[in-house]
């Protein structure tokens, strides 16, 4: 064995209980991006939250899902209009990723975004730097999340910035080397 394996294999594996906790550490190692998702409820207001529980499924037709918590506003937001809008967060967009994460009923009233007739739910003008509009076409519950895909109509690239990322329970940019 080289000097490099032995330091490698040096550490001990450890196994634990899956509890929610343990899982949540889990996946925080795995770094990913970061969007907001929203949709319009039947009253008409805007709803939103961020999320990293987002993934590709198909690309004819082009196809993804994500993970909203059951019995958030967003959520039955996304279940009533039957559409929803990904917002990809560009890397100055924190300040929007901890807003949409915070359940302040305010969000959409401390930054720009915008809506029209053709979106599928409000855009993130400012803070997303691209936007893909969806149309739920399957839910599934599991746990205390549901998992809802969206065959994509439309994507509208904002600006170039590069993507915001989280992982490790932090915020981070995309390495400019």
């Amino acid at each position: 064995m080289t000097d490099s394996a032995t330091q490698t294999a040096s550490a001990a594996p450890t196994a634990v209980a899956a509890t929610s906790e343990g899982f949540r550490t889990m996946m925080s190692g795995f770094p990913t991006g970061v969007c907001v998702v929203t949709s319009t409820d039947s009253q008409g207001e805007p709803r939103g939250m961020t999320c990293s529980s987002l993934c590709s499924v198909s690309l004819d037709p082009p196809t993804l899902l994500v993970c909203l918590r059951d019995g958030s506003p967003t959520l039955e937001a996304v279940a009533h209009s039957g559409t929803f809008a990904v917002n990809l967060l560009h890397e100055g967009a924190q300040e929007a990723a901890e807003l949409f994460a915070s359940g302040d009923p305010r969000r959409f009233e401390m930054l720009p975004w915008e809506r029209t007739p053709d979106t599928a739910g409000p855009h993130l003008a400012r803070d997303a730097h691209t936007v893909a509009d969806c149309d739920v076409t399957l839910t599934q519950k599991v746990g205390d999340h549901v998992t809802v895909f969206g065959r994509i109509s439309r994507i509208v690239r904002r600006n170039p910035h590069p993507p915001l990322l989280y992982g490790l329970r932090q915020y981070r940019h995309w390495s400019r080397s």
